[in-house]
């Protein structure tokens, strides 16, 4: 028997032979033969091939093929100069209609079945192990001399025909310091799985236990790990077991086939294309991922919409990356809940101002061109006057649909819970994110000022519950959209609301959100937070994480995403319907006279079309 001492450094050709021989002491490839791509293998019956091969490139992720043999071949001459693909794994799996019923060291006794089946070599992630250890970073299993962990998880992979199954992924454990680094590090590995599918909690991948792989063995995590995922190969052993073929083989996980390729034709990214990791959701741990260029573009929104019309300080309430983090949160969500309504002309019947709808109803709109589910909550006496609006904005082709909308009472102490999760249970909740924009604020006295320190809490129903029961609610994040530190949300920003905004020892909003978008006019945050959706819709690179690497890129629907993003006309449209129903301008004398409702409000529509 030879040992695994310098595995590391032999030639791919010598190391099949060693295998064929069946002179190895070893349990898995991981860590041989380093910087040379390994394979994984599934043989099935020709009839099934052309449906696999489909198969393999509706998720390309985790079943990127190098090669497809012809029946009966068992070479692979573009991969290997000579290789028997019958003895050349160190085990193999064989399947009797989707049942496991033998671990094998060669297939040579099956050569006859052999004649009539293709043969599937697929990328696999020990390609890229040495790509990774070259960037400083370190690879767990092979530190801990183990196979790498794999997981069955809960994304359904695209079917074709027969071929259904739910992606399979491995996990190596990574510093948090070096996250980004791995991305980088993997991400034009496409061979080899490319970029992670997932960054931080597995339950967010349905994996209920580190502990206890699927496949593999398991891999401690040291202190200051993320668990870190890529699409496996190992997906396509699940497909076989689902398709229940009569007869088919597999390597045995973890037990690849070593090709004679380099892992040195990588095509190095850009700087603009370079992806960036952003930690977005703390309960659960979560990360996602976004092309540099398209960061820096949501970056320039959050710098045109900061700009203060009113000189009113709330350049010293700007948190930076906010907006880019607000949005990879809501781009993971399902279904989002939109709040808006600040009733400051008390004296008058409606209450509200034109700040604050329009922008709701544009991020209502292009959450519905995503396909999330989106509703909107407001205070029970303006339910009639939101009604009318929603209707209208529809038929004006702002919204494709009516949006659900619902009010918020305390009717008991646990109301805000039974309103966010079925039956109370934080455990399933209804809305995966809370936006506030331009929607009053609850103060650190439980009252609601306007910013001419009136108290209106008379005229605002209790929505700010939801949020604070949102903290409580492991998945749920919250937005908070404003423009002087008095709107629901801006909680996270009072020391400076106090510091920096007249009276804002006062009107400060105690209520804190996880990200707080501070804009010149709180609509404007609106408007950015659609076209920042849209930028991260069309960023390849956050799509692909978004999908998990499985089914194809949603290019078709560029046109539909584009045609929801706000612009002058809509906006003219949609406050002139406000006009109409009584709704008025709720900024002061002399920011009104800057304004004078329109023209300040398109300069800066036009100017963030432009910028897509």
């Amino acid at each position: 028997m030879i040992l695994t001492g310098g595995l590391k450094s032999l030639l791919p050709h010598v190391l099949r032979r060693i295998i064929r021989c069946n002179r190895l002491s070893i349990s898995n490839t991981s860590g041989m033969a380093e910087g040379y791509k390994q394979a994984n293998v599934v043989i099935l019956h020709e009839s099934l091939a052309d449906d696999f091969e489909k198969f393999c490139h509706a998720n390309n992720g985790p079943l990127p093929l190098l090669y497809r043999s012809k029946p009966g071949d068992w070479k692979c001459p573009s991969l290997s100069s000579d290789s028997d693909i019958r003895t050349d794994c160190l085990q193999y799996k064989m399947y009797e209609h989707g049942a496991c019923t033998g671990s094998l060291k060669s297939l040579k006794e099956y050569s006859e079945q052999l004649k009539d089946m293709v043969t599937f070599y697929l990328g696999c992630s020990f390609s890229f192990e040495k790509a990774v250890q070259n960037a400083g970073i370190p690879v767990r299993n092979v530190e801990q001399k183990c196979n790498v962990s794999m997981y069955k998880t809960a994304v359904p992979c695209y079917s074709v025909s027969t071929f259904r199954c739910n992606l399979v992924v491995t996990m190596r454990p990574i510093p948090e310091s070096k996250l980004e680094a791995a991305v980088l590090a993997t991400s034009e590995s496409k061979e080899a799985h490319g970029a992670p599918i997932h960054m931080g909690d597995p339950g967010l991948l349905g994996i209920q236990d580190l502990s206890k792989p699927d496949y593999g063995d398991p891999v401690h995590l040291h202190p200051g790990d993320i668990p870190v995922f890529w699409a496996c190969g190992v997906t396509g052993v699940e497909a076989v077991i689902n398709c229940r073929a009569p007869l088919a083989f597999t390597h045995s996980p973890g037990c690849m086939f070593i090709t004679d390729l380099k892992n040195d034709n990588v095509t190095v990214r850009s700087s603009r294309e370079a992806p960036q990791v952003h930690c977005i959701s703390q309960d659960p741990l979560h990360y996602s991922i976004v092309s540099a260029e398209a960061a820096r573009k949501i970056k320039t929104l959050e710098t045109l919409i900061g700009i203060d019309p009113g000189d009113r300080g709330i350049i010293h309430l700007h948190r930076q990356d906010e907006l880019l983090k607000a949005c990879l949160s809501i781009s993971h969500a399902r279904s989002v809940l939109i709040t808006t309504g600040f009733p400051t002309h008390f004296a008058y019947e409606p209450p509200e101002e034109n700040d604050g709808p329009p922008g709701a109803l544009a991020i209502a709109a292009i959450l519905q061109a995503l396909e999330k589910e989106v509703a909107i909550v407001t205070d029970q006496r303006a339910m009639n006057l939101n009604k009318k609006i929603i209707e209208e904005a529809v038929q004006l082709g702002i919204l494709k649909r009516p949006v659900l909308l619902l009010s918020y009472q305390r009717e008991s102490a646990d109301a805000a819970l039974m309103f966010l999760c079925e039956n109370g249970n934080p455990g399933r909740p209804r809305f995966d994110h809370l936006i506030a924009i331009e929607r009053a604020g609850m103060a650190a006295d439980g009252n609601y000022y306007n910013a001419r320190k009136v108290n209106i809490k008379h005229l605002v129903d209790p929505i700010d519950e939801l949020f604070l029961a949102a903290q409580t609610i492991p998945g749920v994040t919250t937005t908070g959209v404003g423009d002087g530190g008095n709107e629901l949300g801006m909680g996270k920003v009072k020391d400076a609301v106090k510091k920096h905004i007249k009276d804002g020892d006062v009107i400060a909003c105690d209520v804190e959100a996880d990200f707080t978008i501070v804009a010149g006019v709180s609509n404007w945050g609106g408007y950015a937070i659609a076209c920042a959706l849209y930028i991260l819709s069309t960023c390849e690179i956050h799509d692909r994480y978004l999908r998990k690497a499985v089914g194809f890129p949603p290019l078709a629907k560029k046109g539909i995403w584009l045609s929801a993003l706000p612009s002058v006309s809509k906006e003219e449209k949609l406050l002139k319907t406000l006009a109409q129903h009584g709704v008025r301008s709720g900024k002061t004398a002399s920011l009104e006279m800057e304004v004078d409702g329109l023209p300040f409000y398109n300069t800066h529509s036009l100017v963030i079309e432009k910028l897509l």
